[in-house]
């Protein structure tokens, strides 16, 4: 193929993406001027993929890290033949088009995740990379190679500034994710000025440190030796790799090489230039040559071919391995097995009880080697949030033969391991599992203490934001943790967290509550869900006097029906207050005063039920109601009323025994009823 083709190719994902941005009059022109021929590249001569079926389980991944330039990753997809029109193309950042402003994961076909807060792509693409690994080693078998595939991304200045990036990269070389390719847009420019403004350190040797192979690219536009790294990535399957590009942003327009032509668009006159330096025709805007559009796409014959090929392979696997070819085209269709769920255990009653978090630990363990999609870790926690899948082995890089492969959970180490050991990582855990989740075939876990989602909180949002089935684990839920004091204390963590659209917020009250939590969190598919777990004892309610634990599963249930046919008083609590308002409830009804006690572990699944069931648990004709929560008060009004009280946390906890912080800041029986009384005037 000629280098003309080549450049025309590339001109074309150029203009077509400063046309997009122009006529929007908003956007990034700078990053697909100056990346372009990296993307056009590694899309040709090197990407795996299909754009007659997106979601063809062993496609290699793409991740557009720096998601701003977004107009470039839509070029590239119109090219190569996804269904994505030009018509899409000229209606770029415009109300309900398939060309938002940053890519988002499900509204546009072909794009992996949603990108744009910087780093976060990096870490979704380490998460893909683990995905890729721990399939391959679990399913593959000699002489069949069903998982096998790279993921690529296009990183940015800005990507590999923020600490996410870091954690993740770090990880990443560590797990020795061979299959992990970044081209680094090595641009020397930001947002608002020159690198040497900020970020001057030695990119190359930060991710040599790491751990990873590093490449340098010293021009650009020189798209054989864009190839050849690239080859050169490939044939190292033991390290990640950092291809570093030497680019100019906005290349070739007025602007080149500065922060100017970053964020904005160039202009009418400055479009104009910038064609006729780049030997580009000034008109027509939106220009498809025919010769450059057929060899792009090609890319649906290059799909198709290969898709068939492993089609055929994937039929031989089957004949050989039936039974493990079933297990995984159920994890990569999403199926839950049937029967998943069959082993978790009921909690007899038990005053003294147990700690939501070591209820949580069983529960999971009892449906771990039912739902091999279950995999995860913690962020160095395990001991206390108990989440090791015990007997199911550690991720971890290969080792030498005759060393020690005892794991921590007894299970051994190895690839196919499903106990991720993210360090102390917390933002990249979670991001790394917005990776998995994307990827396909897998229910990813993480956990840590609640106070800890706060490290968090960019990739909830994002989980929240793509629908992704994430399960959080979050334990040490409140001030109850005690002596470790106000910087391990929650307090406005769970009101932060209910704030976030899209995501599934349950604090449950014992442990048969944790045990419905964990049946939700499997099967809510369509996002995510955070699960606050004590550290703390609590009783494991007598089902026999209070109504079942499924009624988890509508967000909110009457526990305890009042002693007469109409209450006066409703008591609502979640997690390990309930127990606290079943005991005041007792001594309220003892003075006279029906009352009724509300379990509510999930605000966002009681507001889905109907309004009839919410009136049944809530109804409107009783005005006197007091929420019972240890952390902010923020948002129990729209459950209590105006009538309504909320005895709760609005301050910083203390470091002081949990028994003494109780007594301090009200959660006891004596002060549960004092308050509920005023609410009735007594």
């Amino acid at each position: 193929m000629s280098h003309d083709l080549d450049q025309q190719c590339i001109n074309m994902l150029r203009f077509l993406s400063v046309d997009m941005v122009q006529k929007a009059d908003s956007g990034h022109p700078g990053l697909p001027l100056g990346a372009a021929p990296m993307a056009y590249v590694l899309w040709t001569r090197h990407m795996k993929f299909h754009p007659a079926d997106p979601h063809w389980a062993d496609r290699d991944r793409f991740v557009l890290s720096a998601g701003h330039g977004s107009a470039l990753l839509y070029s590239l997809l119109f090219a190569s033949g996804y269904d994505v029109s030009l018509d899409d193309i000229r209606q770029f950042r415009q109300w309900g088009s398939k060309t938002p402003g940053h890519p988002e994961y499900g509204h546009t076909p072909g794009v992996e995740v949603t990108t744009g807060p910087l780093g976060q792509g990096l870490a979704n693409a380490v998460g893909m990379a683990l995905g890729e690994a721990q399939l391959a080693a679990t399913y593959n078998r000699d002489g069949h190679r069903i998982i096998d595939h790279h993921t690529y991304a296009i990183v940015s200045d800005g990507d590999l500034m923020e600490g996410v990036a870091s954690e993740a990269a770090s990880l990443a070389g560590h797990l020795k994710l061979g299959k992990l390719i970044c081209l680094y847009d090595d641009n020397y420019v930001t947002l608002s000025a020159g690198t040497d403004m900020t970020f001057s350190e030695d990119r190359g040797a930060r991710f040599d440190a790491y751990g990873w192979q590093t490449i340098h690219v010293d021009d650009g536009n020189d798209v054989d030796a864009i190839h050849a790294a690239l080859r050169a990535a490939r044939e190292d399957t033991s390290r990640p790799s950092l291809i570093l590009v030497r680019t100019h942003i906005g290349y070739g327009s007025p602007e080149q090489d500065s922060y100017k032509a970053h964020g904005s668009p160039l202009g009418v006159e400055d479009v104009k230039k910038t064609k006729a330096n780049l030997g580009w025709p000034v008109e027509p805007d939106f220009l498809v040559p025919e010769p450059a559009l057929a060899h792009m796409r090609e890319a649906l014959e290059r799909g198709a071919n290969a898709q068939s090929d492993w089609d055929e392979r994937m039929s031989a696997y089957a004949a050989a391995f039936p039974e493990l070819a079933r297990e995984l085209r159920a994890r990569l269709g999403g199926e839950l097995p049937q029967g998943w769920d069959a082993d978790i255990p009921q909690f007899p009653a038990d005053p003294k009880g147990l700690a939501t978090r070591v209820a949580g630990g069983q529960v999971m363990n009892a449906f771990a080697k039912k739902l091999p999609a279950l995999c995860g870790g913690s962020a160095d926690l395990d001991p206390s949030t108990f989440t090791a899948l015990k007997g199911l082995g550690d991720f971890n890089p290969a080792i030498a033969p005759g060393e020690d492969t005892e794991g921590s959970d007894g299970g051994g180490w190895s690839r196919a391991g499903r106990n991720f050991h993210y360090g102390v990582r917390e933002h990249a855990m979670a991001a790394i599992g917005n990776g998995l989740a994307a990827h396909g075939g897998f229910i990813p876990f993480d956990a840590t203490f609640l106070i800890f989602s706060d490290y968090m909180r960019p990739s909830i949002r994002l989980a929240a934001l793509m629908g992704l089935h994430v399960v959080h684990v979050f334990t040490h839920d409140s001030v109850a943790l005690g002596e470790d004091g106000p910087t391990h204390q929650p307090i406005e963590q769970l009101a932060s967290l209910r704030a976030i659209p899209n995501l599934t917020v349950i604090r449950p009250a014992d442990a048969n509550e944790t045990a419905e939590a964990w049946r939700v969190a499997v099967s809510s598919k369509k996002h995510p869900v955070a699960l606050a777990l004590t550290r703390q004892k609590v009783p494991t309610l007598d089902r026999q006097r209070h109504a079942g634990a499924e009624g988890l599963r509508k967000g909110a249930y009457v526990l305890r029906e009042a002693s007469s046919e109409q209450a006066a008083l409703i008591l609502i609590a979640s997690g390990s207050e309930v127990g606290l308002i079943l005991d005041a409830a007792d001594k309220l009804e003892a003075d006279g005063v029906a009352t009724r006690c509300v379990s509510m572990p999930s605000w966002e699944l009681f507001d889905a039920q109907s309004p009839d069931y919410r009136e049944q648990v809530l109804p409107a004709g009783v005005a006197a109601r007091l929420a019972v929560e240890m952390g902010a008060t923020q948002g129990w009004l729209r459950y209590v009323g105006a009538r309504g009280d909320v005895l709760g946390i609005d301050h910083f906890g203390a470091s002081a025994p949990a028994e003494k912080l109780l007594q301090e800041f009200g959660f006891t029986v004596d002060n549960v009823v004092q308050r509920a009384k005023a609410l009735l005037g007594k």
